[in-house]
């Protein structure tokens, strides 16, 4: 099997539609709405038709391909930059110690604080890998190409990266932090907030929210258990982004309170250890495990592959193939 990770195109919408359909809720970039997912694509092409090599208000879908079949094995998402158009809220952890002098005692209180601090980063997300592709190190390849294209396009994005995981929701499809907070100021379920923020944005939180910080012991037992808690199916992307560098600076969802991680753009693993190189030799006997790359923009392609330094670079033809590459052609390569 051989896949191949590339631009979105707007004949895929059926393929996003059904793997929208997958998830469970609780993915806002990843809506199960054909109408969103259309605007998805639409706003994809307008950023790789972009002249302009700057962040802006770009998105960047990006689709893995089986080869073999055909078929749309997963897809992952890169915002340029957040926070443009509407704003980007977070819940800020913190605490504040308050002393009694009768009493003797110094109480600590952990709060949450409706903040917009990661305005202006750059955003991964979106990513979901098909079921049957869920073996053979796709879902690296498909999340670190993403890191690759940021390294392809540098100039396009910010100096601050951040992903957000999702929280904790229950087999009903309901989320134990939304119940205890949130919940209580819209009179929404959980599922119908995170449908609405997915086509419409969350500038509703900014009009029904209370500004002021909550003490978290105001909180169910159920809503506090969950506050930095990742989804049981997103441990293994949790651990993905720390090898990368990423790192909870105490930053969780509105939503859903799962855990929003972040990084210097330029600290990415990924994006500060590719190397680049002309091939020199396409078809090697024995070689490493990489992903490379090749392309930019509309012409982007990732792949796993088998990479040789000995005399200058060489790959498997199998990934020559798949990226569309010949002798002389310069490729990104990043060790599994």
């Amino acid at each position: 099997m051989t896949c191949v990770v590339r631009i979105a195109r707007p004949k895929d919408i059926d393929a996003l539609y059904e793997m929208a359909k997958l998830t469970g809720g609780g993915f806002t970039n990843l809506p199960a709405d054909r109408d969103a997912l259309a605007a998805k694509l639409a706003r994809s092409d307008e950023a790789i038709a972009e002249d302009e090599d700057q962040p802006g208000n770009h998105l960047y879908v990006l689709m893995m391909e089986d080869l073999e079949t055909g078929r749309i094995a997963g897809t992952a998402q890169i915002m340029s930059r957040v926070g443009e158009t509407q704003p980007f809220y977070s819940y800020r952890l913190g605490s504040v110690s308050q002393q009694s002098v009768e009493l003797g005692r110094t109480f600590r209180a952990e709060m949450l604080s409706l903040v917009t601090d990661l305005e202006g980063a750059s955003e991964v997300g979106g990513l979901f890998l098909h079921p049957r592709y869920r073996a053979g190190g796709l879902g690296l390849l498909l999340a670190r190409s993403r890191y690759l294209f940021i390294r392809r396009h540098r100039a396009r994005f910010a100096d601050r990266l951040l992903a957000e995981l999702r929280g904790v929701i229950d087999e009903g499809g309901n989320a134990p932090f939304w119940d205890g907070l949130a919940g209580r100021f819209f009179g929404m379920t959980f599922r119908e907030a995170d449908a609405f923020n997915a086509i419409n944005g969350n500038q509703f939180i900014a009009d029904l929210m209370p500004k002021h910080p909550i003490y978290q012991a105001m909180l169910t037992d159920n809503a506090r258990s969950v506050i930095g808690v990742p989804h049981p199916n997103g441990r293994a992307a949790m651990r993905m982004l720390e090898e990368e560098g990423f790192a909870c600076e105490g930053y969780v969802d509105i939503f859903d309170g799962g855990p929003t991680m972040t990084v210097g753009t330029d600290r990415v693993r990924t994006v500060r250890d590719a190397g680049e190189a002309a091939i020199e030799t396409i078809g090697i006997d024995r070689g490493h495990r990489a992903i490379l790359s090749a392309g930019r923009l509309a012409d982007f392609r990732a792949t796993l592959g088998e990479v040789s330094f000995s005399g200058g670079l060489g790959i498997d033809e199998q990934a020559a193939a798949a990226l569309d590459v010949r002798i002389g052609d310069t490729i990104l390569h990043a060790t599994r």
